[in-house]
Order: C-alpha cells, then structure tokens, then sequence
C-alpha cells in the first residue's frame, strides 16, 4: 500500500482522555487484481445411450464384449428374425412376379394387346411390390440391434435366449474419445469467458496431469439462485483416461486494473455491514463501504473509498467518528 502521512508521534499508543490517539495508517491506492475461481465439473461421456431393441423378441446371438470398442453400424445383439426373413422372401418373389407381368405387358402394349388402364394397373402393383419389399426389409433390419455411433459398449445386462424388448436395457454405449466438462462459474465471469477459450482442469485420479479443453457452450440463462451460469466445454480423451462421473475442478482468472484493495483488519463489520475509519483534518470519520472481492489479507472495495484517502489499519478498535488520532511516523 502507499505510504501514510507522517505526523507527530508521541505519548505511546492510546493516550489519555482528550489526547489524540495513535495509528497506523496507510494510502488508498489502486492496484492490479487478479479474481480467481475454481469450480467443480462433473465429466460426460460426448455421446452416451442405454441400448435397447426397438421391437419385442427373443436374442438368438450377442456379437459384443463387456468393454469392446465397436465402430458404427456393428450389429450388437441379433434377435430371431425367421418370420420377417420369410415375409422378405415372399416380398421380393411378388416384386419379381410383378416386374416380370410388367415387362410383358409393355411388350404387348405396343401392339395394343394389352390397353393402357391394363399397364397402369400392372404398373401400380410393381410400386406396390417394391414398397412391401422396402417394408420387409426394415422389419427385419431392426431386428439386428446395431450402434448408433463408435464407442466403448459396457456391461452386458441379457443373456442368450432371453426375451428383451424396447423397455429392456442390453448395455450401455459410450462415445468417450471427448469429454463433455460441465461446470458453472459466477456471473461476474461471464463477460470474459467465451466459446472457443482454453481451460485447464484437474483430476484427484491423475495428480501429476492436467488437461485442456475448450470452451463450447455457455448457458443463456443465469441461475437465480445461485448467480450461476453452467458452461460446457470439451476435453480431448485420447488416452482414455477420463471416464463419464467423473469430477474435475477447473481454475478459472480475471485480471482487472484500477483495484482498491484494503487491508482486511481495516475492516469494522457491524450490523451485517462493514465500514472503515479514515483521517480527516487530523480526525478518526467512519466511512460504510461495499465489498467485493477477496484476496489473502485484503479485501476489494467497491464502493465508500476514493484513491488517496488515508485509511486507518490498525487501531480502529480504539477510535470513534469525530476522535481525534496521531498517525504514527512511516506508516
């Protein structure tokens, strides 16, 4: 801090009734300050789903280990398809009965054996054939459950044989190559923090390392309760090293010029309030003042100090508005 005012010093601290009492003071300046934060991130997996099958049936083979990275589009569980692979037989065999009447009858229709309406009507059952060829199809298609994206399938909850259905979970498929970090920082960072900025988190799994994300989404709204707002970012998980649950702490700085900071034994908190002594003409006059942020041994004021007053910082226990005070030499 600046230096106080030197004044007169003597009698010893605390003097006798009518005596001026001795302090120490020192300049309120404006300094450089840093807000530091760190908040608690819970880590997701980038994509992550409990696979079921889409219709009721029984599974007649498991093509996935506990653990197995599979790709997208490996088939997963099949379940018994002989009834939809006998419809698609019989689908693709009226597709070709119906292609091979329409080919005929366009032959013929050159030469007017076969009228128009007759064509059109041959024509309209080809569509129709290849429609219930495409139908077939699907159904049989869902009766292979696949994945939906690459990842990490985890533990197998089925067995062979067993009847499952949409409400029954086979595994689980995690996409952990990133990690989704999600955390909430106070309001007042808000205005520095943006999409595409570098943060560094930390795990109690992993001392020695750190690991960078950005910065991908931040929460429109500010959470009224707890003067929040949850932001998103992405960690790189080459290494698979981070798992989904998982908690991370991430430091988060805001450096801000023009800063009055006080020693905090300057402080006079009364009533849920806080206030200060500063010398005035030789006088001890308490002054209401706003916090704001907090530093090791010093407080922020936002409001109830200008630069250059001289703030009383040790002795304001023993001074009243109005009391007269010796600021002690070099203080």
């Amino acid at each position: 801090m600046g230096g106080g005012a030197a004044g007169g010093f003597g009698g010893g601290f605390g003097g006798g009734a009518g005596m001026p009492i001795a302090v120490i003071t020192s300049r309120v300046a404006p300094q450089s300050f840093t807000d530091r934060f760190t908040a608690l991130g819970t880590a997701r997996a980038n994509e992550s789903i409990e696979v079921t099958a889409r219709t009721t049936s029984v599974i007649t083979r498991i093509n996935f280990r506990e653990g197995q990275r599979v790709r997208t589009g490996d088939v997963l569980v099949d379940l018994d398809n002989r009834q939809e692979w006998a419809n698609l037989q019989l689908a693709e065999a009226q597709l070709k009965q119906a292609e091979n009447q329409y080919k005929r009858s366009q032959t013929l229709a050159v030469s007017q054996a076969v009228s128009a309406a007759d064509l059109d009507q041959l024509e309209a059952n080809l569509l129709v054939a290849r429609a219930q060829v495409r139908g077939a199809q699907a159904r049989l298609d869902i009766l292979s459950v696949r994945a939906p994206f690459a990842g990490t399938v985890g533990l197998r909850r089925v067995s062979l044989g067993d009847l499952v259905g949409p409400d029954t979970v086979i595994t689980t498929l995690d996409d952990t190559s990133v990690i989704k970090l999600e955390f909430g920082i106070p309001e007042n960072f808000v205005g520095d923090l943006r999409t595409g900025n570098t943060i560094v988190a930390d795990s109690t799994v992993y001392p020695d390392r750190r690991f960078k994300g950005t910065v991908t989404s931040i929460d429109s709204r500010v959470d009224p309760v707890t003067r929040a707002v949850t932001v998103l970012a992405t960690v790189p998980n080459d290494e698979g090293l981070l798992k989904p649950g998982m908690f991370l702490t991430v430091g988060l700085e805001k450096k801000r010029e023009n800063v009055l900071l006080i020693p905090e034994e300057a402080l006079v908190p009364r009533e849920g309030r806080q206030y200060v002594f500063v010398v005035e003409d030789g006088k001890a006059m308490e002054r209401e003042v706003v916090l704001g942020g907090r530093a090791p041994g010093l407080a922020e004021i936002r409001s109830g100090l200008e630069s250059g007053v001289l703030l009383i910082t040790e002795g304001t226990q023993r001074v009243r508005t109005g009391a007269p005070v010796q600021v002690a030499p070099g203080s």
